[in-house]
């Protein structure tokens, strides 16, 4: 997965979508979490505060914060006897704004 944008979301005079937004999330795991955040940075970075495709992606961004450093945990918990692998966010915090 790399930084790079699909052309046609950033034609000019396109207006982004929540759905644009909602498609980059589609991908969102801990392993692509930075990776995704950047990517919907950049596509809501000219959006007015109140555009609901930014709304939506500040919201997603916070959420791909929070899965990159601390992890996701999707179903069920780990099995008894299986320790959970330490988190990243040990004594690390990053919160960057947009």
């Amino acid at each position: 997965m790399s930084q790079a944008e699909n052309p046609e979301r950033l034609r000019p005079g396109r207006e982004v979508t929540v759905e644009d937004v909602r498609q980059l999330m589609g991908a969102s795991t801990p392993h692509f979490a930075l990776q995704l955040r950047e990517r919907i940075r950049a596509l809501i970075k000219a959006l007015p505060p109140e555009h609901p495709a930014r709304v939506e992606g500040e919201r997603e961004i916070a959420r791909l914060n929070r899965i990159a450093f601390a992890g996701e945990v999707r179903g069920h918990e780990a099995e008894p006897g299986l320790d959970p692998l330490p988190s990243l966010s040990e004594g690390f915090q990053r919160d960057e704004p947009l």
